[in-house]
């Protein structure tokens, strides 16, 4: 566990004094969820997930940075209502995260510079679009991006498993036995929209852990922290502030 010296080493800014908190910062919010991660994984999976990745980025962001950045602590609640049939999930729902978002830029704004939530939850994406896109009309620089990997599974299957297995691999539970519907979330949607996750999987899996490992989790997060470090330090958006990777070119 890191100590007091750590955090302060690290820009931590739950863990520094006001007096550290330099002009302008970028400011990145990790914002995750508290939501069934199958029977293998933590409720709090998502926000882990986006504390690593946020914490990650802004140590390869900081020697090129034109000031200080710093990593504020995670939004561990979300919009999970899809998961609300598993006990241990808690959803503050589309509005109530939306206000929380803008509350939060709009009281950054008064002394950080930019701000960027990076998100460990699919379910709040509409919320981080409609929030960010309305920060943004408003004048604030403000913009997220996600923590996804191209080909990864959708939920507490192979891709998740493996980052935890690196990040928290003491919080893991035994997997060899878990199953979920493994079939792509396009094929799934219309009954995951009509009744949730348990209605397509009683687990609350979506993927297959099968083969996860630390290994690849730490590969898999690598991959995440380029891809969020990319897009960062790119700073081009579109209008719902979504940050685009500079290496795609603009169509």
């Amino acid at each position: 566990m890191a100590g007091a010296g750590d955090l302060r080493g690290s820009d931590d800014l739950a863990g520094a004094a006001w007096t550290d908190v330099r002009a302008a910062p970028l400011v990145l919010v990790p914002v995750g969820s508290t939501e069934q991660h199958g029977p293998h994984l933590p409720l709090s999976t998502d926000t882990v997930i986006a504390e690593a990745v946020a914490g990650r980025a802004a140590g390869a962001l900081r020697p090129d940075a034109e000031g200080q950045v710093l990593v504020a602590p995670a939004i561990a609640f979300g919009a999970s209502g899809e998961h609300a049939g598993f006990p241990g999930t808690v959803s503050i729902g589309h509005e109530a995260l939306k206000a929380v978002l803008v509350e939060t830029v709009r009281s950054l704004a008064l002394w950080a510079g930019r701000v960027v939530f990076v998100n460990g939850h699919g379910g709040n994406v509409p919320t981080l679009d409609a929030a960010t896109g309305q920060m943004r009309a408003e004048g604030h620089d403000a913009a997220w991006v996600g923590c996804g990997v191209p080909g990864g599974d959708a939920h507490a299957g192979f891709t998740e498993t493996s980052a935890m297995l690196h990040l928290a691999p003491d919080l893991v539970r035994p997997f060899d036995a878990v199953t979920g519907d493994a079939r792509p979330l396009a094929a799934i949607m219309p009954d995951l929209v009509a009744g949730g996750v348990r209605a397509v999987s009683p687990s609350g899996v979506l993927g297959d852990p099968a083969g996860a490992s630390a290994e690849r989790g730490r590969e898999i997060v690598a991959a995440m922290v380029a891809s969020a470090v990319r897009r960062i330090a790119g700073g081009r958006a579109d209008e719902r502030g979504r940050l685009l990777d500079p290496a795609v070119p603009r169509t």
